[in-house]
């Protein structure tokens, strides 16, 4: 049903691959998606400031429109508007990225794309094929086996870099014990996932975090 999209994203990955490595083909192809979402990361992060420039008008507002919801939904929908931005546009870059992810998943857990066999379930990473998974690993090696290590090593660096993520958030942020705990989810996914998506939620976590970094530098 998806080969249309299954197929393409194949023959680049599989192509890429034969050059660097099925693992680091991944990594180049993730690189590669979260600078294509760059401009939207840049433009989210110009609504964070407007979000704040605005958070007092916002309030009176809701003071105002209090027992009328649909009212101060138009009122602050046109607030954020005559500022060429949304109060949800903060999930864009979220948003945009799952489609490129649940590709991903699908290469490594589909037997055959586009009626040929998907060969890049044999290829793997430090002798780990992509498409494992931890519990096939540790059911078919045993807990202390180099299958199982290599996920280790990934759910500890996913874990690094969720605790990075969750202290660049702000003491006053809203709803914050969500935002803290929020990052740690794809250590959760990648226990479950194939060792590709696993890799794959390293990279674009990573990107993620460091361009947070940046582009909020007073969030720290």
């Amino acid at each position: 049903m998806f080969d249309f999209v299954l197929d393409p994203a194949y023959r680049l990955i599989d192509a890429l691959s034969h050059a660097t490595g099925a693992g680091l083909a991944i990594v180049l192809v993730t690189l590669a998606v979260r600078l294509a979402l760059l401009p939207l990361s840049i433009r989210v992060a110009r609504a964070q400031r407007v979000r704040v420039r605005l958070a007092p008008q916002v309030e009176k507002l809701r003071k105002r429109w209090q027992k009328d919801p649909e009212r101060l939904m138009r009122e602050v929908n046109a607030l954020y508007a005559a500022e060429g931005t949304s109060q949800f546009a903060g999930f864009l870059p979220g948003f945009a990225q799952m489609p490129f992810f649940m590709v991903t998943y699908r290469l490594f857990t589909t037997v055959t794309i586009a009626g040929h066999p998907n060969l890049l379930l044999a290829q793997g990473v430090l002798g780990v094929p992509l498409g494992e998974h931890l519990g096939a690993a540790v059911a078919g090696a045993g807990l202390f086996s180099p299958p199982v290590v290599v996920f280790a090593v990934l759910l500890a660096l996913l874990t690094v870099v969720a605790v990075f993520a969750a202290r660049r958030v702000e003491p006053a942020a809203p709803m914050r014990r969500l935002q803290v705990l929020l990052p740690f989810w794809t250590v959760l996914a990648a226990a479950f996932l194939p060792l590709a998506a696993g890799v794959y939620l390293l990279v674009s976590t990573a990107w993620a975090t460091a361009e947070r970094a940046v582009l909020y530098p007073r969030a720290a």
